[in-house]
């Protein structure tokens, strides 16, 4: 039983004659991405630090290409069939060495070649499978996420809630205080302004009683003082009168003088 020709594979291809890289070092980038489907295989050469990879990536991007055009197939449903990579020509060249000799250097190059083709229905089928079960599952983390906001959404709408009323309350509270605070006010200044009444009646009735006193002390002192004058008038008339006593007394004793003497 005779293989496959290369080619003569079927599948729609795309190839790259005369890169400049070693087959060797292609083929360790096409090992990772043969028979996987195309979107796999791109994701692959992305996380490849390879410099095949790069030129690879191009090469797998013209199949698919050529398949979606040429061949009319949906580029989902493609993987990776067969891809190998073919030495191509060596190119010699000299480098210098020491005593006049030589050393090869050989540039070589290879042929890559990616055949892609329809998946089979039996991978189609599991594909569908998966991803029915990622979407179920990416709609279920989507409802759970949903319902987690629409309970987070009312426990905030509730702590809202609860904190509009908590300052409500707390509002009314102060609003009650300080209703009681212009009260207490209110007493301590009629209180005080009664306090002050009678302070000033107080002060007052005394001012009155002062007066009464001054009034009082006054008459009194006048009372003194008219009792003083009375007495030293009624020392003058006594002394008045023993003056007159005295002139009255000389004057008889000055006749009975004068008729001794004329005697």
């Amino acid at each position: 039983m005779t293989a496959t020709k290369t080619n003569e594979r079927p599948g729609t291809r795309a190839v790259l004659r005369h890169s400049g890289m070693s087959a060797s070092k292609a083929r360790q980038v096409l090992d990772l991405i043969r028979g996987q489907d195309v979107d796999r295989a791109a994701e692959i050469l992305n996380g490849t630090e390879r410099e095949a990879a790069e030129v690879i990536g191009k090469v797998l991007g013209s199949a698919i290409a050529n398949a979606a055009h040429n061949d009319s197939q949906n580029p989902d449903e493609l993987y990776v069939s067969a891809c190998y990579a073919d030495e191509g020509a060596t190119m010699k060249r000299w480098r210098p060495r020491a005593r006049g000799r030589a050393t090869r250097i050989r540039k070589r190059t290879c042929h890559i070649t990616i055949i892609v083709s329809r998946l089979p229905v039996e991978r189609l089928e599991q594909r569908r499978k998966r991803m029915e079960a990622v979407s179920a599952h990416r709609s279920r983390r989507v409802d759970a996420s949903r319902r987690r906001a629409d309970l987070s959404g009312r426990l905030s709408r509730r702590r809202v809630a609860q904190a509009v009323s908590e300052a409500e309350a707390a509002a009314a509270a102060e609003a009650e205080a300080e209703a009681e605070e212009q009260r207490t006010d209110g007493a301590d200044v009629a209180s005080s302004e009664e306090t002050a009444d009678v302070t000033t009646m107080d002060e007052t009735e005394d001012d009155v009683n002062g007066d009464v006193e001054a009034q009082a002390g006054d008459a009194v002192e006048v009372e003194d003082a008219v009792e003083v004058e009375a007495a030293d008038d009624e020392v003058e008339v006594e002394v008045d009168e023993a003056g007159d006593a005295g002139d009255e007394e000389v004057t008889a004793a000055a006749p009975a003088e004068a008729d001794e003497e004329g005697e």
